[in-house]
């Protein structure tokens, strides 16, 4: 919605999509309060037939494209062992499935016309995979390479991609990250105490709408933009630890790992 908002104050035509447009009433009511060209539409990312109708209407009454933004996603938590096969899937088919959908609905477009931008939104989670993200992980590395990949067929038509990194931000997904047990994996719940302290001090939406709209008003072809101010920290963190002592990290006892979060980040994640 911040996004939508962003691009719309910026004097854009935006195509708002979402499964389900009677639920967002506050998005519709800004609208009509400022006036704002936003159009609301109907499209669910993991039905190819959805999106193929929403974008070729949309290329009907608009014409070219000028900027794609894909951030739809959803997230299943819990240990790998005990997310079932349908909670990957689920995740994998929006979060990445999704993507290629929209992606490949306007690139023949955008090729044709030798210009265009596409911004995806990936996720610190692309780089830092641990339990209970690992189906969203999962998603989200998959998402990095396909864009790098696609970044490098599209650039001679002059279309740009890039991705978006964002750290912990104050959204629905990451307050739920805490609900759920699991039986297997008491680790689980770390990680849900880690979300919980960084949202004491929350990022807001808006954050990371203004970068989205910075890329795509900008001639840039940085690939990677991670985004809030917990972002690099934790990458360049990541990026201090070898393989294995990251997955020793994740398999410290409880009293060592809340300690070393303390002591790295100072965040108290004990809930």
């Amino acid at each position: 919605m911040e996004t939508a908002l962003a691009f719309a104050k910026a004097g854009y035509k935006v195509y708002a999509t979402m499964r389900n447009p009677e639920t967002a009433p506050a998005l519709q009511q800004k609208c009509k309060d400022e006036n704002f060209s936003i159009s609301i539409m109907e499209m669910d990312v993991d039905s190819d037939e959805s999106v193929e109708q929403c974008i070729a209407a949309i290329l009907k009454e608009n014409g070219p494209v000028d900027v794609l933004v894909n951030n739809a996603g959803i997230e299943r938590h819990g240990s790998v062992e005990e997310l079932t096969l349908l909670d990957f899937k689920s995740v994998m088919d929006t979060n990445y499935f999704g993507v290629l959908r929209c992606m490949k609905a306007l690139l023949p477009e955008m090729r044709k016309n030798r210009s265009g931008c596409i911004i995806n939104v990936a996720s610190l989670t692309s780089h830092i995979a641990c339990t209970p993200l690992a189906a969203y992980a999962a998603s989200k590395f998959a998402l990095e390479a396909v864009s790098e990949a696609l970044a490098g067929e599209v650039k001679p038509f002059n279309i740009r991609i890039a991705l978006v990194e964002p750290g912990v931000i104050n959204t629905q997904l990451a307050q739920e990250i805490g609900s759920g047990n699991s039986i297997v994996n008491p680790q689980t719940k770390r990680f849900a105490g880690l979300f919980a302290a960084s949202l004491k001090t929350p990022t807001a939406p808006s954050v990371v709408a203004e970068k989205i709209l910075k890329i795509a008003n900008s001639d840039s072809w940085q690939l990677r933009y991670p985004v809030g101010p917990d972002a690099i920290p934790f990458l360049e963190w990541r990026k201090s630890m070898t393989d294995e002592q990251w997955v020793d990290w994740n398999a410290m006892n409880d009293e060592d790992w809340y300690n070393s979060v303390k002591s790295t980040f100072g965040l108290d994640a004990r809930q």
